[in-house]
């Protein structure tokens, strides 16, 4: 099985192996087009929230939600991976189901 992880890192891709912590392209996992351009589109949000310090805490709830939503998306697409999220505003892997 592999695990892989949906984070908001800076300079990420979005996903990245939870083992080897190389991120991966999104276009070669298997996801959707759809979930690929909502991950795009969250991964510039997160960056600029990252740039902004993370000072403006409801929209780093806003952009965590978005995330988890991402990773059970990523889940339902992905059923041969175990997918994680790691919310890079709290520095902490966040549990859902």
């Amino acid at each position: 099985m592999r695990y892989v992880t949906i984070d908001g890192m800076l300079s990420g891709t979005g996903i990245r192996d939870s083992l080897t912590g190389e991120y991966l392209d999104l276009n070669e996992v298997g996801l959707s087009p759809e979930l690929v351009r909502r991950i795009e589109k969250w991964v510039i949000d997160y960056e600029t929230a990252h740039y902004g310090q993370f000072n403006d805490e409801v929209e780093n709830q806003r952009l965590d939600q978005d995330g988890i939503e991402i990773a059970r998306q990523a889940q339902s697409q992905l059923p041969e991976m175990k997918v994680a999220y790691f919310s890079n505003a709290q520095m902490k892997k966040i549990g859902f189901k």
